[in-house]
């Protein structure tokens, strides 16, 4: 008899915790400026594969060719961070925003069919906690790029706020994940 008060009880925390989420989403849309579509709409393409692989080049080349390692621990954070979300999203299947929310409107089409987590925020924390095991210095410098790409998720629409908190976890997780997998390349 208590577990059907328990699963209630977390069932309506549960319905609580979403539509406050939806309602920070709803008031973030609402505040949009155009100058600040504009540098959220970069941020978001800059977190698209495109935009990695040019990051990876500009680390090729900022660091110079006799220190690839960035470039490949990076190139292996963001594919462990692509899988992480993946699987997490086809397991939750929490539809997005535009379908979730009745007459909402976002940015820039939506790259898949679910939400949770934000797939662009998976990626950009397990690049920083990927390259952490290179340089603390450089993860550290790339973490505000990371939080940008972040933020400008739900400043377009694309995401509710638990599903970019839930991205930087799994980020985190994929980050550690993929050092694990690049031992040789670090040793």
């Amino acid at each position: 008899m208590a577990t059907v008060g328990y699963a209630d009880a977390a069932r309506r925390g549960l319905q609580q915790m979403m539509a406050i989420d939806e309602t920070i989403l709803v008031r973030v849309r609402r505040s949009q400026v155009p100058w600040g579509t504009a540098l959220a709409s970069a941020f978001t393409r800059a977190g698209d594969p495109a935009g990695w692989l040019i990051h990876a080049g500009l680390m090729l080349i900022c660091l110079g060719p006799s220190d690839t390692r960035a470039a490949g621990v990076l190139a292996i954070g963001a594919l462990c961070g692509v899988a992480a979300s993946q699987a997490l999203k086809r397991l939750v299947k929490r539809s997005r925003p535009r379908k979730g929310i009745a007459g909402f409107e976002v940015v820039l089409d939506d790259p898949d069919q679910f939400s949770f987590p934000s797939g662009h925020t998976t990626v950009a924390f397990a690049v920083v906690v990927a390259l952490s095991a290179v340089s603390p210095t450089l993860a550290l410098a790339e973490l505000p790029f990371a939080a940008a790409i972040a933020v400008s998720r739900v400043y377009l629409g694309a995401h509710y706020p638990l599903d970019v908190a839930a991205g930087i976890v799994a980020g985190t997780a994929a980050g550690s994940a993929a050092i694990v997998a690049c031992g040789a390349l670090l040793g």
